[in-house]
């Protein structure tokens, strides 16, 4: 289906303002990136751009998710994958090609069937020419980079377990969204969480069972549900 400018429903409003990034701008600001864009649909397993695809490859631009979820990974030569973040609703990603210019760093998969705000490089460069925009867009890197830092800190300094509950903790808040509301219960296949962290399968559900055996988590078929917090944040703590 061809692109059309968007008339966003109050779903997809909704998503947009429960982003803390995205309500961190004005509202002018807000409608100009809103106004910019371009409303697809993706299908399920679908990917919206490939590791090394150019800035100008069909379709790209800076994304914004208004429905549905995507997987942004990376996968190795051997076929092992790793998951480096799932996005939600509200999450806007795409960012780093059109700043630098450089080919795109990750895959960007369909989860499921997607709704998509696409705005086209040349749009984007004209809305960094607003310097409030363009400060937003640097808040947005600057977090991504502490996140990336907290990750190279988990991977080198902590146990499985403190890495565990770290990953867990900041799903809770919706991976890359951050949100200021934490959920007690996650929506995620364990192999999923698996490659987020880099381990097996098997490795993970030791770790998983043993925290619900200590009544911190408890587990269902592609669920995790967080039943102590305070014990979470106490072992992601202590490393």
């Amino acid at each position: 289906m061809p692109p059309s400018k968007p008339r966003l429903s109050p779903v997809h409003r909704a998503a947009m303002e429960r982003n803390p990034w995205f309500t961190s701008m004005p509202r002018a600001q807000r409608e100009a990136l809103l106004g910019a864009g371009e409303l697809i649909h993706v299908r399920r397993g679908a990917m919206v751009f490939r590791q090394g695809d150019p800035i100008h490859a069909a379709g790209g631009g800076f994304y914004g998710l208004l429905a549905g979820t995507i997987k942004i990974s990376s996968l190795r030569q051997d076929g092992r994958e790793a998951i480096l973040a799932v996005l939600e609703p509200g999450n806007w990603f795409g960012e780093i090609t059109l700043i630098d210019g450089s080919p795109r760093t990750h895959d960007a998969t369909a989860l499921e069937a997607l709704d998509l705000l696409v705005v086209p490089p040349e749009a984007f460069a004209q809305q960094m020419r607003d310097v409030v925009f363009a400060n937003a867009v640097a808040a947005m890197l600057a977090a991504r980079v502490r996140m990336l830092y907290g990750l190279t800190e988990d991977a080198t300094l902590r146990s499985l377990r403190a890495r565990v509950a770290h990953r867990l903790l900041v799903l809770a808040r919706g991976d890359a969204t951050q949100s200021l509301q934490l959920r007690r219960t996650l929506m995620l296949p364990q192999e999923a969480l698996a490659m987020m962290l880099g381990v097996t399968r098997q490795t993970l559900s030791k770790e998983l069972n043993a925290l619900a055996g200590e009544g911190v988590l408890a587990l269902g078929y592609g669920r995790i549900e967080l039943r102590s917090i305070d014990a979470l944040q106490a072992l992601a703590s202590t490393g």
